[in-house]
This record gives C-alpha cells, structure tokens and sequence, in this order.
C-alpha cells in the first residue's frame, strides 16, 4: 500500500473506533503510531512514540494547565463560586433579570480565577441553575445563560484555551491576555 492508501485507511478505521466508543486521542494515537510504523519500522515508531511523549510532558509552557485546574478545583470547594454569585446578586439583583445579570458577572469573576472555560459553566450549572429554578426562571433560559458565560470565557484572560493557542502560534502570550481584554 502506497502512503495515500494509508493514510485513507487510518481516517475510515478512526471513524470506526470513534463510532464504537473509543476516545478520540486514544484513536489518533493508536492510528498515527501503526501508520507509521507500516510506513517505515517498528524501531522508527517506537522511537517517535517516546519521543514525542517525552517533549509534550517536559515542555515547561504546559505547566500552567494544571495549575489553573488546582486554582480552579480550590476556588470550588472553597465556596468562592457561590460568594462571587451572591456579591454579584447583591450588585446587580434588584435590576430587572439581575440574577441572568449576576449569573454572568459571577461567573466572569470566576473564571478570571480558573481559567477554564468549561470549569466555570460547571462550576456555575450548579451554583446559579437552582438559584434560577428558585426565583422561577425558565429552565431553558438558565441553562443557556451559563452555557453562554462558559463560552464567553475563552475571550478573557487567563485563559487556558489562549495558553495554548500561544503555544501553538509560537504567540508571546502576554499580548494574547492584552488582547483579551481589550
């Protein structure tokens, strides 16, 4: 088989194991690795196998991930997620849809804390939703207000989605955070 054959052969059997259930990373991996190893040796892909997990996980960019997953974790189980949302009620609340407003606030504060994008809808799917739910908001207009929060995210920094964007376009990332917040 010549490398196009391949390589059409690897996209059908990742479709394949994504369809059974398989983790999509798992599949590239286990894809890219007999791929090349059919194309060259066994030796070579063993080789680039451990030498690419070796790069990714010694490279010192990456560090910062799980840092802001801990931050996030902590400002969690801290309960500051439910006082930035109360704070945020008792700024905004007494305006016509302040909790909507105070949701968005809240959260906007959170995730300058984490982040993480999906962190703070999470975080914020179980701090503000029943909130919400309480005061009788529409279950469908709340949960798209932190679905929305959670997507409104990645544009402010920190953000770990613009860390690795920067680490990806070799972008120095402190003008990638200046550019987020202007």
């Amino acid at each position: 088989m010549n490398e196009v054959t391949v390589g059409i052969l690897g996209l059908v059997i990742i479709l394949v194991m994504f369809l059974t259930g398989i983790e999509l990373a798992f599949a590239m991996i286990a894809i890219g690795f007999l791929g090349f190893a059919y194309l060259t040796s066994w030796g070579a892909a063993l080789s680039l196998l451990a030498k690419d997990v070796y790069n990714v996980f010694s490279s010192y960019s990456f560090t910062v991930i799980p840092l802001f997953v801990l931050m996030g974790q902590v400002a969690f189980n801290s309960g500051i997620a439910k006082r930035l949302f109360d704070s945020a009620h008792k700024f905004v609340g007494h305006i016509p849809g302040g909790l909507a407003m105070s949701t968005v606030v809240g959260a906007t504060a959170f995730k300058a804390i984490c982040g993480s994008s999906p962190a703070t809808a999470a975080t914020f799917a179980s701090v503000a939703v029943p909130e919400m739910d309480r005061y009788g908001y529409a279950r469908k207009l709340s949960t798209g207000i932190v679905a929305t929060v959670g997507t409104l995210g990645i544009l402010l920094p920190p953000s770990v989605t613009l860390i690795i964007y920067g680490i990806i376009t070799d972008v120095f990332i402190g003008r990638l955070f200046l550019a987020g917040i202007l």
